[in-house]
């Protein structure tokens, strides 16, 4: 069997993506159409898509094709999600060991970042 090229690797993600979002928009379109309305997110729950959504933006990088390079931005970014939604739980959220493990996140997450830009500036980055 060839190898696929990378047209068919396209039109397969296209197929793949087009299948999740064409029924998600049809399912919205006909909620809209029918009156049912969702009620707004929790403040917390709009807090955590916010976050998600910034992280998610952040993480669509320009890709040099350096593995390493490409790998470090994209988890800078990807880290930066993590203490973003730590810091919505420790707005919202109540329990005591969920609260200390989002402080550990951000600890631990702040420190990896910082090493990972130092790692790229070395290198002109």
């Amino acid at each position: 069997m060839p190898a696929p090229t990378s047209r068919s690797v396209l039109l397969a993600s296209a197929v793949l993506v087009l299948g999740g979002v064409l029924p998600s928009l049809a399912l919205a379109q006909a909620v809209h159409q029918h009156g049912m309305h969702q009620s707004a997110p929790s403040p917390s729950t709009a807090a955590f898509q916010a976050a998600n959504a910034k992280m998610h933006k952040d993480m669509d990088i320009a890709y040099s094709g350096d593995a390493d390079v490409d790998f470090v931005h994209g988890m800078i970014a990807h880290h930066q999600g993590a203490i973003d939604m730590a810091k919505v739980e420790l707005s919202y959220g109540k329990d005591p060991q969920i609260r200390k493990l989002a402080e550990d996140v951000i600890a631990a997450q702040e420190k990896e970042i910082s090493d990972m830009r130092a790692w790229l500036a070395a290198r002109g980055k």
